[in-house]
């Protein structure tokens, strides 16, 4: 089987796997199988799709809770507890059943410390998911809610888990000499933790297209693997694959099995494999091959979003960087570390731009600025991590003051990136940018195509670098913004997800906020407008009495803010604060 036909085959799989047709199992394997014993690639393309197919509904059908009601017993963790909106998130798996288990209060302080594989004893009470939330839960094999009311005794999961866990504090604990934010950057550089990043971080790395850096990759899994090599270069091939498949599952264990975790490693296993073998493959076979074997045997994650990142940021990579590398001009190791990076944006490109709307014109240069810095800390970390945590004291602080410094470039890049008034591609820039850089490199212009696309950036960029008049623009649930004379005011009304804020703000090209409005009292409303006012620092922040926000200004009805062409007026002040915001004569607060 060529490249061509490895393709095909996981392309097959893919789609299989996407339509989830309840057809037989046995016989979509069968077709497999004689594909495979008369050499036929049609015929095994065949067989996977239909095989997928079948597994996928299947999978589906057994995504229903356990008997809906109050319920009490030991659960076990299946991932990491997260702190979201105020509430503490965790799946745990019952009677065979993962589901999404819900804490708050004491309860949630009662699940903080624990990690997965762990199991506590919980009460409360199982419901179905919610329409809206199963298509985007599947993927995880989701298929219950758990409100907790109590929490029990613990005990530690099974000797994998606890080896995992402990590996896990230890690097994390020799890490306490960073800052709390860079702390959380570095779980995400190591270990793929996103946890204890701060919402306004998360914003920047999303909006510089820098999320990637925060997650386990492919890069990872390789140094890993090279970590080992001297040790696995000695050993026979079947003691040198069993050693290597080990390390490899011990990784996965130790990141939680994320989708990109799930790519690398199953494309490090399969070149393990045809090493063995001694049948030297391509990276695009090695991924097309990696793709197919986990769409059997989890053909659920085909509509995962993380899983489609990392597939189509791969195959762009193995597909178009050496072309591109080729292509464009200076010097080479410039050249070759653009052309990557131009090759990953293209390849996520397809999955970004219709589930998140846009792809950030600034990714390109955010990643080269910050590519320096990332791939030593990457190395340098993973390799201090676990010494550093043995050793504790002085040393732990000496061995991460260079991790200290790359994360600090790292983060002062995603930030640099995030503010800057540039625009988004959407699909049609895409389309016209693929088009006239396809052309002009086909004509081996490279000039026109470096032209071309530095044409299609700046149109992009201009409604960002001139934002326009805004009239009450609802830019999350529950958030809208007015903008007129130089003046921008933004009501809050019922968001629950700072984040969806930031992000809203940030689309709407907001870089300065005069005055935020918070209609409700309360630490939950309180606690999604916190990121906003530290990162603008407005001028008013008017909100009802009982908030516990600081420095804010309680008002009474009536009370009249003019701030450059906007007029805000308090309609009604408790209980909860209604405002009116309309056009009128420029002029200032108060």
């Amino acid at each position: 089987m060529n490249d061509l036909w490895a393709v095909v085959l996981a392309v097959s799989a893919w789609i299989g796997a996407s339509v989830a047709a309840p057809l037989p199992v046995l016989g979509g394997a069968a077709v497999a199988v004689a594909g495979l014993a008369l050499r036929r690639p049609a015929v095994l393309c065949v067989g996977a799709a239909l095989a997928t197919s079948a597994l996928a509904a299947r999978s589906h059908d057994g995504l229903h809770p356990p008997e809906v009601g109050p319920w009490a017993g030991v659960a076990t963790l299946v991932d990491d507890p997260a702190d979201v909106s105020g509430a503490l998130r965790v799946t745990v798996r019952i009677g065979g059943k993962r589901v999404e288990a819900w804490a708050r209060g004491s309860s949630a302080g009662g699940l903080h410390a624990r990690l997965a594989g762990e199991r506590v004893w919980l009460a409360g009470r199982l419901d179905e998911l919610p329409a809206s939330r199963r298509g985007r839960l599947a993927p995880r094999h989701i298929a219950g809610r758990l409100a907790v009311e109590e929490v029990g005794a613990w005990a530690p999961g099974g000797l994998p888990s606890r080896l995992a866990n402990g590996v896990r504090r230890t690097v994390l604990e020799g890490a306490e000499s960073l800052s709390p934010e860079r702390r959380a950057l570095f779980g995400g550089f190591v270990l793929g933790d996103d946890r204890g990043q701060s919402v306004e971080v998360a914003d920047d790395f999303r909006a510089s297209g820098l999320t990637h850096l925060l997650v386990v990759s492919g890069q990872n899994v390789a140094f890993v693997l090279a970590l080992f090599g001297p040790g696995l270069r000695r050993m026979g091939l079947r003691t040198r694959l069993a050693v290597g498949l080990a390390v490899l599952v011990s990784f996965g264990l130790l990141t939680r099995w994320e989708p990109s975790v799930l790519r690398a490693v199953a494309m490090a296993a399969v070149a393990l494999l045809a090493d063995t073998l001694g049948r030297p493959v391509s990276s695009l076979r090695l991924l097309a091959l990696a793709v197919t074997g986990l769409l059997v045997v989890d053909p659920l994650v085909a509509s995962s979003v993380g899983f489609r990142l990392s597939v189509g940021a791969c195959a762009g990579i193995a597909l178009l960087s050496p072309r591109l590398a080729d292509a464009l001009p200076g010097p080479r190791p410039l050249a070759s570390a653009l052309a990557v990076t131009l090759a990953a944006q293209v390849g996520v490109a397809p999955v970004l731009v219709p589930t998140f709307g846009a792809l950030p014109v600034v990714a390109v240069p955010a990643n080269l600025l910050a590519l320096p810095a990332a791939g030593p800390l990457s190395v340098w970390a993973m390799a201090t991590g676990l010494p550093a945590g043995l050793a504790g004291g002085a040393l732990a602080r000496a061995v991460h003051a260079p991790t200290d410094v790359l994360l600090g470039w790292v983060a002062g890049v995603a930030r640099a990136a995030a503010t800057a008034p540039l625009g988004e591609l959407r699909t049609g820039y895409l389309l016209v940018a693929a088009a006239a850089v396809g052309g002009a490199l086909a004509l081996r212009r490279r000039t026109l195509a470096a032209v071309a696309l530095a044409v299609i950036l700046a149109v992009a960029s201009l409604p960002v670098m001139r934002p326009g008049p805004l009239d009450g623009r609802t830019v999350a649930p529950g958030a809208r913004v007015w903008r007129g004379g130089g003046a921008t005011v933004v009501v809050v009304d019922g968001t629950r997800s700072p984040a969806a804020l930031l992000s809203g703000l940030r689309t709407a090209a907001v870089r300065r906020l005069d005055a935020l409005v918070v209609a409700r009292p309360g630490r939950g409303t309180a606690g999604v407008v916190e990121p906003a006012v530290h990162r603008y620092e407005p001028s008013l922040v008017l909100v009802p009495a009982g908030s516990p926000l600081p420095r804010a200004t309680v008002p009474a009805a009536g009370t009249l803010v003019r701030l450059g062409s906007l007029t805000v007026t308090v309609v009604r002040a408790a209980p909860r604060l209604e405002v009116e915001v309309k056009r009128g004569p420029a002029g200032s607060v108060p």
